[in-house]
């Protein structure tokens, strides 16, 4: 197989238009893609089907130290695959209240398919038998989970595929039922009815409206403070759906900056003609841009290049740039101090 030798660079086309740069550094091999820059483990422990592809299964499984997952064939209609609901990123406009409040687990994504369990990419985890006794033949979604700040310990266990005694430690949370056809609030009541007694390894996952801004805030300072990652809403009477959606939302603690505007990028589709995001710099140079959490107004008349504006984040890439960004206002005194910060007149 081919490989790269250290600080060497390769490029391998993925889904989009540009290709993904993989590279070893010291050993370290790392890729482009979001599969790989989304995982919550080591960068020396991660990897992707990129790697896998560049360098081989064997050689990938000797690196980061676990078996790589069995790959399956399609388990549905449009791919092997599951076709899971995946969360946005709360945009601190919408009004959470009636929502469903849950904690954010930081375990591994399961698709029960009736059978075995999925990973989001198809993969097999390769449970014993005692551990999916009583789960129903109907379509589950949860998370193999083991506890708070424990997630690369529940990751060796799930990837084993030796079916060991080690899943003891594990617990198949649910919090949804993908092919019931109902409102969120139905397909709960389902799955609490379909995990009983003799299910003695999964567990409904908990549940609660949502009071307003002040609670969300409270139950996420609560969560993190025990050690969890955050928190998911919910929206009420929502329909399970593929993909990316505004229905389900994930939050996390979130702090306030501020960033000098360095242009304005045009918009797309129902921005056409008007601001889509602005570019921006932070005092130690970093620029990414901002392009939520505007009214139409404001991207009518957009803030002026080189003012500073205040803007809301969630966290910061190892990078170092803020991740979902969400505008905030104009700083009432102008861009200056930033500039003269960074040794700019």
């Amino acid at each position: 197989m081919p490989d790269l030798n250290d600080g060497e660079t390769t490029e391998m086309q993925g889904s989009g238009s540009k290709p993904y740069v993989l590279k070893n550094t010291g050993g370290v091999y790392s890729c482009t893609c979001p599969a790989w820059r989304n995982q919550s483990i080591a960068i020396e422990r991660r990897t992707c089907k990129h790697l896998r592809k560049l360098r081989g299964d064997a050689a990938e499984e000797a690196r980061t130290g676990g078996a790589l997952p069995e790959r399956v064939k399609a388990k549905n209609k449009e791919g092997s695959e599951p076709l899971l609901l995946l969360a946005e990123a709360w945009d601190f406009v919408t009004d959470p209240v009636g929502w469903w409040l849950s904690e954010k687990l930081d375990g591994v994504r399961a698709y029960w398919d009736g059978k075995q369990f999925l990973s989001r990419q198809g993969n097999v985890f390769h449970a014993p038998d005692w551990f999916v006794k009583g789960l129903p033949s109907q379509p589950l979604d949860g998370e193999l989970w083991l506890g708070r700040k424990s997630f690369q310990r529940a990751v060796s266990i799930v990837r084993r595929q030796d079916k060991s005694e080690h899943w003891k430690e594990i617990r198949y949370i649910v919090f949804d039922a993908p092919s019931l056809e109902k409102g969120f609030e139905a397909r709960i009541e389902f799955v609490k009815e379909c995990i009983g007694k003799g299910t003695a390894y999964a567990a409904p996952h908990e549940q609660a409206l949502c009071k307003g801004i002040d609670h969300l805030k409270e139950e996420l300072a609560r969560l993190e403070a025990l050690g969890g990652e955050g928190v998911m809403l919910r929206k009420p009477g929502s329909k399970y759906e593929s993909g990316r959606s505004a229905t389900l939302l994930k939050v996390k603690s979130f702090h306030d900056a501020e960033a000098r505007v360095l242009k304005h990028l045009e918009g797309a589709g129902k921005h056409k003609g008007r601001l889509g995001a602005l570019m921006v710099e932070l005092p130690d140079g970093t620029t990414f841009s901002v392009g939520t959490g505007f009214s139409d107004k404001e991207r009518e008349n957009p803030p002026p290049v080189g003012a500073t504006i205040t803007f809301r984040y969630q966290e910061l890439s190892e990078a170092g740039v803020p991740r979902f960004p969400s505008y905030v206002g104009v700083r009432a005194e102008g861009g200056d101090s930033i500039a003269k910060r960074r040794g700019k007149k």
